[in-house]
């Protein structure tokens, strides 16, 4: 083992210019970048897309899976397109690209950690998602699904770094689960935000990234206290952490503040529960 903090080398790797973290897909990213703009055009869309074969392929696939399920199979980008919405494909693409970095570990204990972290961040897409439509925030519902999913980039980032420095050094037996555990913690929040940073994404998402575990004074932020809301709703369900079945979701100061009521955060649980079942059947697909 190191002689000095695990902690501490795990920082210094993030600080280094050189780390390749592939953690975002490029393409993804330019579609973010598209869409901020006004007048962008499908065949700008579609146009970006068919550069990545693998990226189109995940793409048709999940604009033909429960996800995003229409009567007809789409056999063209440019018909998932006009089917989903371009926002929807930004979405879908953000979605493809996190599903293979969350895949994409060989180690065993860190490939088992990305998946319960996979589980979790698809939970609070979905569940951001549809909390943003039912309680009067439809406008937020695609900000509300990437939101989401990114809410907590920064633990797959720590993995990656921490499955780094244990291939690069021969003599490291690897990290046990608590320490994994307890770095992540600690660490995540500001991590995910610099690399978002870096990344130049936009900004509500930035602020979700660092602030979703900050205690918060007021709703003022809804897309920030909504995915906090979700995320209690899926460590109530257990999805990356332990279950906890006594975490009262109508008593948090979430729930309370955009007042949310009992019904409504129960039908949250069963469509998270619901998006699990789908998740299980796409990464099998």
């Amino acid at each position: 083992m190191h002689s000095r903090p695990f902690v501490e080398v795990v920082k210094e790797q993030l600080e280094s210019e050189s780390l390749n973290l592939p953690v975002f897909h490029p393409i993804a990213l330019k579609l973010q970048g598209i869409l901020a703009a006004t007048d962008f055009s499908i065949d700008q869309v579609v146009a970006l897309i068919i550069k990545d074969q693998a990226l189109t392929s995940q793409i048709l696939r999940l604009a033909n899976s429960a996800f995003f399920s229409g009567l007809a199979k789409v056999t063209t980008i440019t018909d998932a397109v006009i089917r989903l919405g371009a926002r929807e494909i930004a979405s879908v693409a953000m979605l493809a690209s996190q599903q293979s970095s969350y895949n994409s570990f060989t180690m065993p204990e860190l490939k088992s950690h990305s998946q319960l972290l996979w589980k979790h961040a698809i939970g609070c897409a979905i569940g951001t998602r549809w909390l943003c439509e039912k309680s009067g925030y439809k406008q937020l519902a695609q900000e509300g699904f990437i939101a989401g999913l990114l809410h907590d980039i920064g633990c797959l980032l720590i993995l990656r770094v921490l499955e780094g420095i244990m291939l690069a050094d021969s003599g490291q037996k690897g990290v046990s689960r608590e320490l994994t555990n307890e770095i992540m913690t600690a660490m995540h929040a500001e991590t995910g935000y610099q690399l978002m940073q870096k990344w130049n994404l936009p900004e509500i998402y930035c602020t979700i990234v660092r602030d979703h575990h900050k205690e918060q004074s007021d709703t003022s932020d809804v897309l920030l206290t909504l995915v906090r809301l979700v995320d209690h709703a899926c460590r109530k369900l257990g999805l990356g952490s332990p279950p906890e079945p006594n975490l009262m979701l109508a008593a948090t100061f979430e729930a309370q503040g955009m007042g949310i009521k009992e019904i409504m955060l129960a039908e949250l649980e069963i469509t998270i529960e619901d998006a699990m079942e789908m998740v299980t059947v796409t990464s099998a697909a």
